[in-house]
């Protein structure tokens, strides 16, 4: 679809888009780069900094594309980058076009957060084993498409990976109240079997925030084809867009 045909008052000038927890800008693009290319919108996604500065460098980085943008940006991300680009819409919703989020994994503190587990329990592991061996184990019985993300990834963040692992499970997404003041339109995709990103908090999200759609979908639809979760978040920013 032709960008001017996106229903939104400000055309985006781009979109800057962030990976989950231990991923990397690969994945990141591959989610959200084919829809986002096909209407129009250029897309930047910034390789993750490695270690305890993960968080701090992702929402950096989503600063400095808007600052070289010259009107409203798309920010969006999966799991850990779906949260830090809704906080920073709600720090920046004048410079905000809107937000795109894949598989969020929790609202406010993270404690016993699915999500927030695994990467604690991923980082102890990486600790104790080392990488070689901590990879071997966290593969062990995943489908194949997680197995080569994770193998990937994880060698890409090398010696910074555990201490980026514990800095995403300790970072506080924006919690249900402060969702109802964002002032965007928010289009979120999730997977109604993943029991990391559970499907109940994306449904959550969506209700607690103003203009919000979602799009639901398996996650081995996900694992076949990444890009079809960033179409389906794109269909539902689209779709909050029209509903303002």
């Amino acid at each position: 679809m032709p960008a001017t045909h996106l229903s939104h008052p400000a055309l985006p000038c781009g979109a800057a888009v962030l990976p989950g927890t231990g991923s990397d800008e690969v994945f990141a693009r591959a989610v959200f780069a084919p829809a986002l290319t096909t209407a129009g919108i250029a897309v930047a996604a910034p390789r993750p900094r490695a270690g305890a500065a993960l968080v701090r460098e992702s929402l950096a980085a989503l600063d400095a594309f808007a600052a070289a943008a010259s009107g409203p940006i798309l920010v969006g991300g999966v799991s850990l980058g779906a949260q830090l680009a809704v906080e920073w819409a709600l720090r920046n919703d004048t410079r905000c076009a809107g937000v795109l989020a894949v598989l969020p994994a929790w609202a406010g503190t993270p404690g016993d957060a699915p999500g927030a587990i695994a990467a604690r329990t991923s980082a102890d592991l990486i600790d104790r084993e080392g990488l070689d061996r901590a990879l071997t184990i966290a593969t062990d019985g995943v489908p194949p498409w997680l197995a080569a993300e994770l193998t990937r990834s994880w060698r890409r963040h090398g010696d910074g990976l555990a201490a980026g692992l514990r800095a995403a499970a300790a970072h506080p997404a924006p919690d249900l109240d402060a969702l109802t003041r964002c002032r965007v339109p928010v289009g979120i995709s999730a997977c109604t079997d993943d029991p990391v990103h559970p499907v109940e908090l994306a449904r959550a999200w969506a209700t607690a925030l103003p203009d919000a759609s979602l799009r639901e979908m398996p996650l081995a639809a996900f694992g076949a084809d990444p890009a079809s979760a960033g179409r389906a978040t794109i269909d539902a920013w689209r779709e909050a867009c029209r509903a303002r």
